[in-house]
């Protein structure tokens, strides 16, 4: 599949959900074993097209996202190689127990991508965000939890996912047209984060839409004479620990930023490995609190829990300045 600066820009203008749709093309021109299934969400995940060129490995079981995994397994167990997609909430939350049973316990091969994560749906309320996806994931066995930072990086993972050797859940966030992180082909390895910015006082952890205003963070940050790190942690299961245990060393104060809830994301991840860590720096964890809100727009939650990159900086040098 072509990776430049050309494509890159093409994915930024059509967002995360219609990038997924052009690498299920790929995906559906390299692979005859290939089944993707969906709940009643073939346009809204960008597969419309795979269907029409497709349409034998191409199943939408309608809004019945539970059977959906249990076939998506079945499949599986078949030698197939299986893509789901559906909104966040209902491929990780409403299918919780057929994902630990068909596919954890039972250890069958799944690529599960969530659309629409964290608050991008706000006006439709809390039934529709999703902030909890990656704590439930990443706490069932077998599967590997993926959260890209823009759309070259969603292509990049799905890409990925399907020769790994365990399940992967695929986080979508973000909305449509998605700022671009990586402007050229850019290496990409599940497991590796990528160091995006370099700095000496402190290092700031982000992944998925968070890592843009994580950079935009940094150069506030910058301005005030406060050098920061900046490093795209797209795989949060299994967390690259090297990175983390060198950044350990070397920086006054470690932040994590997400636009998940604080309790079981990005930043609990990084805290239990630093935990285990003799020497290391205190940790800020940036992300939503221990609450639901009201409906919105995504600008307008974002801003409502500090998520906007002036509000992360100013976070971040309230918690330094104290040290």
């Amino acid at each position: 599949m072509k990776i430049d600066k050309s494509t890159m820009k093409m994915w930024s203008r059509i967002g995360s959900r219609a990038a997924y749709g052009m690498a299920a093309l790929e995906l559906g021109k390299k692979y005859d074993d290939l089944i993707l299934l969906t709940g009643d969400t073939s346009t809204s995940a960008g597969l419309d097209r795979f269907k029409k060129t497709f349409p034998e490995k191409f199943l939408d079981v309608g809004i019945a996202e539970q059977d959906m995994v249990g076939i998506a397994a079945g499949l599986s167990s078949e030698g197939f190689k299986v893509y789901t997609s559906t909104f966040s909430p209902f491929q990780t939350m409403r299918c919780c127990e057929q994902i630990k049973v068909n596919i954890g316990y039972m250890n069958q091969k799944v690529c599960m991508v969530g659309l629409a994560s964290g608050l991008v749906l706000g006006m439709l309320g809390y039934t529709h965000c999703c902030i909890e996806d990656i704590s439930i994931m990443r706490s069932i066995p077998g599967i590997t939890v993926v959260s890209p930072a823009d759309c070259g990086e969603t292509v990049k993972a799905v890409l990925a996912a399907i020769e790994h050797d365990k399940s992967v859940y695929i986080r979508l966030t973000g909305g449509s047209p998605n700022p671009p992180i990586y402007f050229d082909d850019f290496d990409f390895t599940i497991g590796k984060a990528n160091i995006l910015r370099e700095g000496n006082d402190l290092a700031i952890i982000a992944c998925g839409s968070m890592v843009k205003n994580a950079l935009e963070a940094s150069i506030i940050l910058n301005n005030g004479k406060l050098k920061s790190s900046v490093i795209d942690m797209h795989t949060i299961k299994p967390i690259d620990k090297e990175i983390i245990k060198n950044i350990s060393t070397s920086h006054n104060l470690i932040v994590t930023v997400e636009e998940h809830s604080i309790i079981g994301g990005l930043g609990s991840a990084v805290s239990e490995y630093l935990s285990t860590l003799n020497q290391k720096p205190p940790l800020l964890s940036i992300g939503i609190d221990d609450s639901y809100g009201t409906a919105g727009s995504y600008e307008n939650l974002l801003k409502k829990r500090q998520l906007l990159p002036d509000q992360i900086a100013n976070t971040i040098l309230k918690r330094y300045f104290s040290l």
